[in-house]
């Protein structure tokens, strides 16, 4: 009799264990397939041909069509952030100007419409259309330079010059002064220009989106950017 309940106690045991694996296993499986995100790699100074172009004094734009674009890149957190994946979404709908006379660059300003960010999901894209983001109700994003950028020397073709621009960054109707750090190159006809910037969502009354009690993002991320600029 006594060996009969050590066989049938082993036996649930063995069941419950059977359990977990398969809900963990589950789990994992529904993560990967349902999930699970490729994020868009951080953008990065192109070696470019250096040109013979015009001088680089005047007033510099961003025009429809370049490869211009502005990024987020956020912390998807699963089941209790076991498990931790970058998302990322961009969009290319960005309108930026600056000026740059001998070694200071000025009047910068940069908009971008995040009501067309895409990410490699559409749930998440409709997700941030109503929460976190929320770009229904605040579909823009914009820097504004309020102090005058000055070099520590003019500028050379084909060297990328490391610096960071001083503006009101206004995200999610919020304003705040921030220092942009950025990797800016001219080849003789372009500017490139990179940069990232932390983002605390708090400070900006952002409150991270949660997926079915599933999915959590972290409460802070990145913005990323990549601006093209041509003469004119």
């Amino acid at each position: 009799m006594r060996g009969r309940n050590a066989r049938e106690q082993g036996g649930i045991i063995t069941f419950l264990m059977g359990v977990v694996v398969v809900v963990v296993i589950g789990a994992g499986a529904f993560w990967w397939f349902f999930l699970r995100g490729d994020a868009a790699p951080k953008p990065k100074i192109e070696d470019t041909n250096v040109v013979a172009g015009g001088p680089l004094d005047g007033t510099w734009t961003v025009r429809p069509g370049s490869p211009s674009f502005v990024q987020y890149r956020a912390k998807e957190q699963f089941a209790g952030a076991t498990i931790e994946t970058d998302a990322t979404g961009r969009t290319g709908d960005v309108q930026a100007t600056m000026t740059i006379n001998g070694t200071t660059v000025s009047g910068v300003r940069v908009t971008a419409n995040l009501a067309s960010l895409k990410s490699d999901k559409d749930r998440r894209d409709e997700k941030i259309k109503t929460d976190g983001l929320q770009t229904n109700e605040f579909p823009n994003v914009t820097f504004v330079q309020t102090r005058p950028l000055a070099l520590a020397e003019a500028p050379q073709k084909g060297t990328t010059v490391s610096t960071a621009a001083i503006g009101d960054l206004t995200l999610h109707g919020i304003t705040r002064r921030v220092s942009i750090p950025l990797d800016g190159r001219w080849d003789g006809q372009t500017v490139q220009v990179v940069g990232e910037l932390p983002i605390r969502f708090a400070e900006y009354g952002i409150t991270p989106p949660n997926i079915g009690g599933f999915v959590n993002v972290a409460s802070s991320g990145q913005m990323e950017l990549q601006l093209v600029f041509t003469k004119g």
